[in-house]
């Protein structure tokens, strides 16, 4: 049987695309899989699926943060060649036939470990500009696939295919996903959500304007894990934190939402209308790129951080926006899945 090993972390954008990769390996029971990563994030979303997990402790680039940074810095190399000797222990004990890196810190150690032992490496690149993970471990990758098609042209070895989507995401029906919330079919529903922890600014800016908007609509809010707070309002839902995001987006007419690779790319294979707030300040500006090039391509709308007390007006946009809801339906994005996964198996049974 083939061996899948598996890593990227951080981030739910570097570990979810991962796991829609492998659920449908497991599912097809031809293939070992296991993940190498952290003990952050993506030890805790893995687990769910009962497969071997090493950690490794991983150094992370502070970018930014003045002396106090730079002194961290520093110790970065003599930590990174502990993680390094932590990934090439795990890879040696499950002894893959290849190695599949969703970038993020925790996959250096893990690609150059790989590339000293010989084992092929793939790699992919969910934003529309490289990050720097993907980009130090391009040379060791047999190759790098892009969820944009200008991305791939950043990599010698770059391939366009377009992001990895679990199932789930993209099986919920309107119907069944409406009739187990208790929603009706006639009724408008916005969907909000932050990101894997949520965003508090966008839980305030969403809370502050909460009594007008479920006076015309169903709002469905995942704020992250603390967060939610009391309210009697008829119309509006909170979770903390939810599985099953398939049945919320099945039930949405609109999605208000962070502008991360994988939320956008499963907006649009939902084809559903997607008002985005790009994060600023806290990252590369990964999120104002994914979303203004499908805006320019008037695929979604945009509402930049800064004017986010503006949300009912650009809400009320996107919904009655017919000509996005027309060229949503008639685009294609299909995921990347099947793709990826016969590109790793021709590269093993070579």
């Amino acid at each position: 049987m083939r061996k899948i090993l598996f890593t990227g972390g951080g981030s739910a954008g570097h570990v979810v695309p991962n796991i829609a990769l492998i659920e449908q390996l497991l599912s097809e029971g031809k293939t070992d899989v296991c993940y190498i990563g952290t003990n952050g994030i993506e030890k805790g979303i893995v687990a769910e699926w009962n497969i071997p997990y090493y950690a490794v402790d991983c150094p992370k680039l502070i970018r930014g943060g003045g002396f106090a940074a730079f002194k961290k810095n520093l110790k970065i190399p003599a930590a990174f060649f502990r993680a390094y000797k932590q990934a090439k222990k795990g890879l040696q004990t499950f002894q893959p036939d290849a190695v599949f890196s969703k970038g993020g810190y925790v996959a250096l150690p893990v690609v150059f470990a790989a590339k000293k032992l010989k084992i092929p490496c793939f790699a992919h690149e969910s934003d529309f500009s490289p990050g720097l993970a993907n980009k130090l471990s391009a040379r060791a990758c047999k190759k790098i696939f892009t969820s944009f098609p200008e991305t791939a042209k950043r990599f010698r070895r770059g391939v366009h295919s377009g992001a990895p989507i679990k199932r789930a995401v993209l099986s919920a029906t309107k119907a069944e996903a409406r009739k187990r919330l208790n929603i009706g079919f006639h009724q408008t529903v916005i969907l909000v959500f932050g990101g894997g922890s949520g965003s508090q600014i966008i839980n305030d800016a969403l809370r502050k304007h909460i009594k007008t908007l479920t006076e015309k609509y169903v709002v469905l809010h995942v704020c992250g894990k603390g967060n939610s707070v009391e309210s009697t309002l008829q119309n509006y839902r909170q979770f903390e934190f939810v599985s099953d995001m398939g049945s919320l987006y099945a039930c949405a007419d609109l999605l208000v939402a962070r502008a991360g690779a994988g939320t956008v790319f499963e907006a649009l294979a939902l084809k559903k209308p997607a008002l985005f707030i790009p994060l600023e300040g806290q990252t590369r500006g990964d999120q104002w790129e994914n979303a203004e090039y499908f805006s320019q391509k008037g695929l979604c709308k945009v509402l930049p951080q800064s004017q986010i007390n503006r949300l009912p007006t650009a809400i009320e946009k996107t919904l009655t926006d017919e000509g996005l809801k027309a060229r949503l339906n008639e685009s294609s994005f299909p995921p990347a899945n099947d793709f990826i996964l016969q590109e790793l198996e021709r590269a093993i049974k070579k």
